[in-house]
């Protein structure tokens, strides 16, 4: 009608998602060449070549992770497997089924999945997803 403000619509909802690691419809691909065989990474939300993507990354148990860095910050939480995380200038961190860990951005670090079952790991990237390997220390 003549007169009327427009009224914006907004744009069509995202859908709610929920996903367990072992989900049969996850689309496990392959790790960046310099971690460990048997790696695998599934992306849960977002893009990994944009910024706000949620992964999960699957390495086998009695595994080492060597020293790389990213680019984004890391907001992650353990969902199976111990992990032992070793960021430059700290101690070891331990991460067990539920915990929680922020990764600052561009620190080097190194881990190992302790546990004989594999570790499950969920990583909230705020930056492209990426992993630059480094000389390790071990």
């Amino acid at each position: 009608m003549p007169g009327l403000p427009a009224i914006a619509q907004p744009p069509p909802a995202e859908p709610a998602l929920v996903r367990d690691a072992d989900d049969p419809q996850l689309n496990w691909g392959a790790c960046p060449a310099f971690l460990p065989a048997g790696c695998a990474l599934a992306v849960l939300h977002g893009d990994p070549a944009a910024d706000n993507v949620d992964v999960f990354l699957r390495v086998p148990g009695k595994s080492y992770l060597p020293a790389h860095w990213h680019t984004s910050a890391e907001r992650m939480i353990l969902v199976a497997g111990e992990m032992h995380v070793t960021y430059e200038g700290q101690e070891p961190l331990v991460f067990r089924q539920g915990s929680y860990a922020y990764g600052p951005p561009g620190r080097a670090h190194e881990a190992t999945c302790v546990s004989d079952t594999p570790c499950v790991l969920f990583i909230a990237f705020e930056s492209p997803l990426d992993a630059v390997p480094v000389e390790s220390a071990r």
